[in-house]
């Protein structure tokens, strides 16, 4: 069984100022490259007077990341997306995207001046972070007779699960998402009660 990771609880955002340039840094929990795209769109989309929208994500477990990317949006090769990722990796949080704006403030920071100041502003961005363990869930595709509907959402509501949109056909199908600890309780439920399921695998949420 996969063991929980700590991820971002909510959006976050700080801002600092460098030698008058304004940095603003903001975090969220994504869970796929895809999501991390859009939560740079909201950024660009917020600030896009700013100069760069420099960003990294992590995804997966912190030790052992299933994806990873990062972008300098325009700073030179080296001193804003990979300081950013540094910082990530070292927190030991997963499902974290990151994304420093850069308002120029008229004084350049050189190489080491950049890498330091992106640094520091995701120091600071995880500082006031609050964090929650993520929580591994599972998918169970389930089918049974219309009688046994309300039993079925019945144990649902009990046990924190989630019943997607039901199909009615001959039967009632239903995708039942539930924490993983609780998997083995459904399976025991539905063998009870002759009803027919299948595993899609598990998941994060």
């Amino acid at each position: 069984m996969s063991k929980p990771y700590p991820i971002p609880d909510i959006t976050t955002e700080c801002e600092v100022e460098i030698k008058k340039s304004r940095f603003i840094a903001r975090a969220t929990s994504v869970c796929s490259r895809e999501e991390a795209m859009l939560f740079l769109a909201q950024a660009k989309s917020d600030y896009p007077d700013a100069r760069h929208h420099c960003w990294a994500y992590l995804i997966g477990n912190p030790s052992s990341a299933s994806s990873a990317a990062m972008n300098d949006d325009g700073e030179p090769g080296g001193t804003a997306g990979k300081p950013i990722l540094n910082v990530i990796q070292h927190k030991g949080i997963g499902d974290v995207m990151v994304v420093v704006i850069r308002y120029f403030g008229g004084i350049k920071l050189g190489a080491g001046g950049l890498t330091r100041a992106y640094s520091n502003v995701t120091e600071a961005l995880f500082s006031a972070m609050t964090i929650k363990q993520q929580q591994l869930v599972n998918q169970i595709q389930i089918s049974c007779d219309f009688a046994q509907e309300q039993t079925v959402r019945y144990w649902a509501r009990m046990h924190n699960a989630q019943i997607e949109m039901p199909i009615y056909t001959q039967e009632v199908e239903m995708a039942v998402t539930l924490p993983e600890e609780h998997t083995d309780d459904l399976v025991s439920f539905c063998e009870a009660n002759g009803i027919k399921y299948s595993s899609k695998g598990s998941n994060e949420k």
